[in-house]
């Protein structure tokens, strides 16, 4: 159902185009379904994007570097242009503003010292107490996170909102999951994945896998680079992601003797084009709330290779062998390879992995996505109790 009046909402977002990440191309495509029904404006300090209904304010960067200096500038202009006029203030960022608040990576906080006991948590502490950098992230997270009227926090994945709770308990109450979602594309066939090879530079012939992230590192390249020496000589790896660590992991590529099997595409500013080309997308994720990546791969019918729960936020919500193959360990290129020839050798699985991957994202449509946040906005204007 829809809200009874369209609302005026500011969106804070410092980056605003689709190749910054998923955590970008979430708050993107949110933008863009909530603009049909509501007045947005969207306050970031760098914009590439142009969709009906949306206004957009550039947010000067006095600054780019250090990080948390502009952070704190941010916050603090933005703080300053949404004061007045606005019915909600939606933040994906670390902000002390907004009646609600987007989480899609795991707290500062909780980076720094879970885990760390005795003289171990207080190195950590005199880290923090002498680095002006950690203790304004510190803060900006924990105003933001502080009991506040009627504010909202929204969450990612489950997995986040345990660690969420764990680290801030006092936010519990207001914490509410939602996940990233998806556009539903029309089936493609193979005309289309040879007409998408051509368009990108891909060898039209034999198999192609699909890595995407801008953290190659985090992400898990390094083992998808080893296991690659393993598969067949007809197997390609596309890597679709910032250009900054190219040259780095084309030298591995080198070393590893596969660097003509290895095609850095760089960011696209559409990744469907990739999900199109590709066979298999394969994602040994060290680190991932989520994983945007691979619910947008599974709704083009991929298969899919991906870190386990421990890893990754949308394992948890997976079925083992049905709609997904789960990787035990992401640094493990011995047992990724084995899955990988496993999953290159059974057609009939990969076909079963496809249409399962697509039926299993088929729940998860951005449209649904935003009615539930429009239903947090909707708490969110109800006076305090």
């Amino acid at each position: 159902m829809s809200p009874p009046r369209r609302l005026r909402i500011a969106v804070l977002n410092r980056v605003f185009e689709t190749t910054g990440g998923g955590a970008e191309r979430y708050s993107v495509a949110l933008v863009e379904q909530l603009a049909q029904r509501h007045e947005v404006h969207v306050f970031a300090q760098q914009i590439k994007h142009d969709a009906p209904g949306v206004t957009y304010h550039k947010v000067v960067m006095p600054l780019r570097k250090p990080r948390w200096i502009n952070q704190l500038w941010y916050a603090f202009a933005t703080w300053r242009a949404t004061r007045n006029g606005f019915d909600i203030v939606h933040s994906h960022e670390n902000t002390w503003h907004g009646q609600v608040q987007t989480v899609h990576v795991l707290p500062v906080k909780h980076n720094l010292f879970h885990g760390r006991t005795g003289f171990k948590l207080v190195l950590r502490w005199l880290k923090v107490i002498t680095s002006p950098r950690l203790l304004a992230y510190l803060w900006l997270e924990r105003m933001r996170f502080a009991p506040q009227g009627n504010r909202r926090v929204v969450v990612t994945s489950t997995s986040l909102g345990d660690t969420m709770a764990a680290t801030y308990p006092a936010s519990v109450p207001a914490t509410s999951v939602i996940t990233p979602g998806v556009h539903l594309p029309e089936a493609s066939s193979d005309a289309d994945k040879r007409v998408a090879r051509q368009q990108l530079g891909l060898p039209v012939a034999g198999r192609c896998l699909l890595f995407v992230g801008n953290d190659y590192k985090k992400k898990g390249l390094d083992t998808l680079l080893q296991a690659m020496a393993s598969l067949p000589d007809d197997v390609v790896l596309a890597v679709v992601g910032s250009a900054a660590h190219i040259s780095a992991y084309a030298r591995q590529a080198e070393t590893a003797g596969i660097a003509k099997r290895v095609f850095f595409l760089g960011a696209l500013p559409d990744v469907m084009l990739a999900y199109r080309a590709a066979d298999i997308l394969v994602h040994p994720t060290l680190e991932d709330t989520f994983a945007m990546v691979v619910l947008e791969a599974m709704v083009h019918g991929l298969p899919v290779v991906v870190s386990g729960a421990a890893y990754c936020g949308i394992s948890g919500l997976l079925s083992p062998g049905q709609n997904a193959l789960i990787l035990e360990d992401p640094r493990d290129a011995q047992e990724l390879a084995q899955i990988l020839n496993q999953l290159l050798g059974d057609a009939a699985l990969r076909q079963q992995l496809g249409e399962q991957a697509r039926a299993f994202a088929s729940h998860y449509q951005w449209q649904d996505i935003a009615r539930q946040q429009e239903a947090v906005y909707l708490s969110a204007l109800k006076p305090p109790a």
